[in-house]
């Protein structure tokens, strides 16, 4: 008995001594030192070992900026998937994905498509310490939505290859959580990711916040220049609630932030489980190719109850879309509705642009510093005659009790 208690004593010392700055550094910070440095394999393989171990112990996982294998960097080949009541901290790290990696970087349990009957998760938490980087591939296999073919509309190096698919998907989204409750993410950087920096569905109680997002349209890949569709920053979709986001910024190739629900197959159970509502949007930076915030629904599908304050906006397009078209039926009227939003800055088309029948909306000391004609413009009504109600009172008349205040035009 005793020799077997030396045999561990040994092997745990082994262990640590391995860990070296990692194990150190994480005592610092008060956790219980389970570090992916405290196994072997690939980099994936050791996290996965690590969150195994905290599982139902410390359920709390250091990923430290020293990598044991003598990089700076961990490279990722598949997603590190988070368990429920888990913590990830992020110390001063570089994660990358790999080149071979046609995957998620972070995803909740129970996210992939395929599962049929898919279980809540609670309290997960990625926390970035310092400096944190995430990264996309230096040469992605694939990017963009699935919609869009490699090769043709945007880049990716499995295109053309026998056997491998040709368009984007969901696994191209860095950070993808599915039917979680209480969700936390803080203090990291975003560079390159394949499509969308986060996407969230059916997550409730959520707080995003001090987020840098660098997510151009081209990328460089062996020397040139290649396009890369979908760059959303955050995406909330259907079933999302109490969300808080704050202290966001950056640059996307897409919509910086977007909130979109085009779920409308009915829940007989909960009729309302699907609707986005209660979301805060705070402190937004941001230089986008399309908006800073857009707001779409189609059908019977609904969002309401946005408070937004804060927004700098650079870009093409608008600081703000509330509506949309172009992806189906026209959202029934109403069903977009107590959207309100304060201190909108920037430029584009039109600062606020209205394209369905909302309702009990405001929005409240915006300056327009575009070259646009109106600082709130309208298009709800495209294809109605208008022989008879000039548009842009047809327009007005279809929203319902919206509200504009002190709205600045600089130009």
């Amino acid at each position: 008995m005793k020799k077997n208690n030396l045999i561990y004593l040994l092997a745990l010392l082994t262990a640590l001594l391995s860990s070296n700055y990692s194990y150190s550094k994480t005592k610092k910070l008060g956790g219980e030192n389970i570090t992916p440095n405290l196994f072997k394999g690939s980099d994936i393989q050791r996290i996965r070992l690590a969150i195994d171990a905290a599982k139902g112990t410390t359920n709390k996982v250091f990923i430290p900026s020293i990598n044991a294998n003598g990089s700076n960097i961990w490279l990722l080949d598949s997603a590190i998937i988070v368990p429920g009541n888990m913590t990830i901290i992020l110390d001063n790290c570089t994660v990358q994905l790999s080149d071979s990696c046609r995957d998620n970087m972070f995803r909740s349990e129970y996210a992939d498509k395929g599962i049929s009957d898919p279980k809540w998760n609670k309290n997960i938490s990625i926390v970035g310490v310092g400096n944190v980087l995430l990264k996309g591939a230096v040469n992605p296999r694939a990017t963009g939505d699935g919609g869009k073919t490699l090769g043709k509309m945007t880049y990716g190096s499995d295109a053309g290859k026998v056997g491998r698919k040709q368009t984007g998907d969901s696994r191209n989204i860095m950070i993808h959580m599915v039917h979680v409750d209480g969700f936390t993410i803080k203090n990291v950087s975003i560079e390159n990711s394949h499509m969308w920096a986060f996407s969230f569905e059916w997550t409730l109680n959520a707080d995003i916040s001090d987020i840098k997002i660098n997510n151009p349209v081209e990328i460089v890949v062996n020397g040139q220049k290649v396009r890369v569709l979908n760059k959303d920053g955050i995406d909330l979709r259907q079933g999302c609630k109490n969300f808080r986001i704050d202290n966001i910024s950056g640059m996307t190739g897409d919509d910086f932030i977007a909130l979109t629900n085009f779920y409308t197959a009915p829940n007989q159970e909960n009729p309302e489980i699907n609707i986005i509502e209660q979301i805060s949007i705070s402190n937004i930076t941001c230089e986008s190719v399309t908006r800073a915030i857009a707001i779409r629904a189609k059908d019977n599908a609904g969002i309401r109850n946005v408070f937004i304050n804060g927004v700098k906006y650079k870009g093409r397009w608008n600081a703000m879309l509330v509506g949309g078209k172009g992806y189906g039926n026209p959202n029934l009227p109403g069903n977009i509705n107590n959207i309100h939003a304060m201190n909108i800055m920037g430029n584009g088309y039109s600062l606020v642009h209205i394209e369905e029948a909302i309702a009990d909306c405001s929005f409240v000391n915006c300056i327009y510093t575009g070259g646009g004609e109106q600082v709130i413009s309208y298009n709800v009504d495209k294809d109605r005659k208008r022989d008879i109600i000039p548009k842009d009172t047809l327009d007005k008349v279809l929203t319902k009790n919206v509200i504009t205040k002190n709205l600045i035009k600089t130009q």
